[in-house]
């Protein structure tokens, strides 16, 4: 199907189905109940789901295939952004000319930074492409502010041309849409005591998602993925044979750009603002820690690790002294005081904390993340079914041998 083998097809009917069917899967917990807190099926963070799930699945085409780690791809998540709002203040309030003009003004930056990046490698390479990021961070900050807005941030105006769309001064803002569809439109089921919200913003970026995904599963199993982990496993051993390794390096550097332009773009097209932050070395980092945490050289473990990033950003982090006094308010006092003060290093404004102890376990104990955790959690059920099953085996055996009485 698509030519794609049985497993990658199966593996995207996953991520369509997670993709699709988030609403109902991110609320599990019925709205009024102490749990629903834990939801996170609302709009704004599922677009930050899927949004830095195809950021991540695109910094993995270039750390998971060739091993150059790169601390500056924050800097094309922001490219990407600046060019999808000037688009919006320009030409149209419809997020695909803004999408498409994101992608290639990333995939443009990204050729630059690559050719003089790419002629280092190794930890040369990773400091080379974190010091353009923060090159282009302070450029966007302070240098560049005719065009970037400084530290405000690029945004909408009322008096914006918007050519496309009739021009003149409008009264208020106008807001995003795909040919006319909005994209905060928003339709809510209400089942018993369950709501879920259905965005149309949300539905085209896990629609992008699902495409870029099958992107990255073609590039994996082609000819040009093989060369890349060639790369990664011995690229010295294969420039002795007289092939360039350069060109295929250049390449899935320019492509993974220009995924990360198209997460920009996205951002920008839900919430018309792009900031110079979105260039700083922590959103870099950031999407490292992700691909890492997710499983580094596979298919789905970046969108994984982008999925439980962003629910500890906006969820475990709202979990404060007066959330953890609601549940232990049962007990003595100064036990409940006690037990309070230690879960509030690691929740709320402490989230951090337990988000770096994760990662370290991760390290440790799964260098393959959490996709290699579930492949050992299958292997292990699978290993006690045919014990279970070889033990009943043997005891038919001995009822069967067994003499009659």
């Amino acid at each position: 199907m698509l030519g794609l083998d049985r497993k990658d097809t199966g593996l995207l009917a996953v991520v369509a189905i997670l993709a699709l069917f988030a609403p109902f899967i991110l609320n599990p917990f019925p709205q009024g109940s102490e749990l629903a807190q834990f939801n996170a099926g609302y709009p704004d963070l599922m677009q930050r789901f899927v949004i830095f799930g195809i950021f991540a699945i695109g910094f993995n085409l270039l750390f998971g295939l060739t091993g150059y780690l790169s601390f500056g791809h924050a800097a094309f998540l922001g490219v990407g952004s600046y060019a999808a709002v000037w688009m919006f203040k320009l030409l149209s309030m419809n997020v695909v000319p803004a999408i498409l003009l994101s992608i290639a003004v990333a995939g443009l930056f990204s050729v630059v930074i690559g050719y003089i990046s790419l002629r280092r490698s190794g930890i040369y390479f990773s400091i080379l492409t974190l010091a353009f990021a923060q090159m282009s961070f302070n450029l966007a900050y302070s240098v560049l502010t005719p065009i970037t807005n400084g530290e405000t941030g690029l945004q909408l105006s009322l008096d914006d041309p918007r050519v496309l769309d009739g021009g003149g001064v409008a009264t208020s803002l106008p807001l995003t849409n795909f040919f006319g569809i909005e994209m905060r439109a928003t339709e809510t089921l209400n089942l018993g005591p369950w709501a879920f919200q259905f965005n149309a913003g949300y539905y085209l970026c896990a629609i992008l998602l699902l495409v870029t995904f099958y992107i990255s599963i073609r590039i994996f199993r082609s000819p040009f993925g093989l060369m890349l982990r060639a790369v990664k496993s011995n690229q010295q051993r294969l420039s002795y044979t007289g092939l360039s390794t350069r060109p295929y390096t250049l390449a899935v550097f320019v492509i993974s750009g220009m995924y990360a332009g198209l997460a920009g773009g996205l951002l920008a097209s839900m919430d018309p603002l792009a900031g110079a932050e979105r260039m700083q070395w922590t959103a870099s980092g950031e999407v490292v820690i992700m691909t890492i945490l997710g499983g580094a050289g596979t298919l789905i473990g970046p969108v994984l690790g982008a999925g439980v990033i962003k629910y500890f950003e906006n969820i475990f982090s709202k979990i404060n002294e007066g959330v953890l006094h609601g549940w232990f308010g049962a007990l003595p006092d100064g036990l409940e005081n006690a037990i309070v003060w230690v879960l509030a290093r690691f929740t709320g404004e402490g989230w951090h904390l337990t988000l770096g102890l994760l990662f370290m376990a991760i390290i440790i104990f799964l260098p393959g993340g959490l996709v290699e955790g579930g492949r050992r959690s299958r292997a292990l059920f699978r290993r006690r079914g045919r014990r279970g099953g070889a033990a009943e085996e043997d005891a038919a055996k001995q009822r069967a041998t067994r003499p009659a009485e």
